[in-house]
């Protein structure tokens, strides 16, 4: 072979507009992609927490059924049965709201389902009676609207004559 031959140099031919529009519809397009990737994920798991929330939601009167039950029994299996409901209940952010007696009534986590007479006026807007217990998220993590209490605590109220 003829050493004397030059190789053929390879150059950058400068870029025609037409590439440049091209690159750029490129690079725009992909961050749009990544953008909707992101997206779509988030609304996946905003779904997984929705389904979730709906699902502990529908467990909480079966909760009810069991302490209610265990109130009579005094059963140990039952006793843990109802430890196992409220430990899922913790993981999935979820604590329970348990007013006491005594306690002032706090309209934003109770529901006053019944109004007892008092003449002492200390006990005006005091908790009578827990019928219920309530639940709720544990921290607001945007999904609930502000809404964090899943279900009110029933409770009685005194109200001062």
């Amino acid at each position: 072979m003829d050493k004397t031959k030059s190789k053929k140099k390879k150059t950058i031919p400068e870029e025609n507009p037409e590439v440049v529009l091209l690159k750029n519809q490129l690079a725009r397009t992909l961050a749009d992609y990544d953008n909707l990737r992101k997206r779509t994920e988030e609304e996946k798991t905003l779904w997984i927490k929705f389904s979730s929330q709906r699902v502990l939601t529908t467990l909480l009167p079966i909760l009810d059924n069991f302490e209610s039950a265990q109130k009579h029994l005094n059963d140990s299996g039952l006793a843990i049965a109802i430890g196992e409901f409220k430990r899922v209940f913790a993981e999935e952010g979820l604590e329970e709201i348990t007013p006491k007696v005594g306690d002032d009534f706090n309209h934003d986590l109770f529901e006053a389902i019944d109004t007892l007479e008092t003449d002492k006026k200390e006990m005006d807007s005091k908790i009578a009676e827990v019928v219920l217990p309530g639940w709720k998220f544990k921290n607001d993590d945007g999904l609930h609207d502000g809404k964090l209490v899943v279900r009110y605590a029933k409770v009685k109220v005194y109200k001062k004559i």
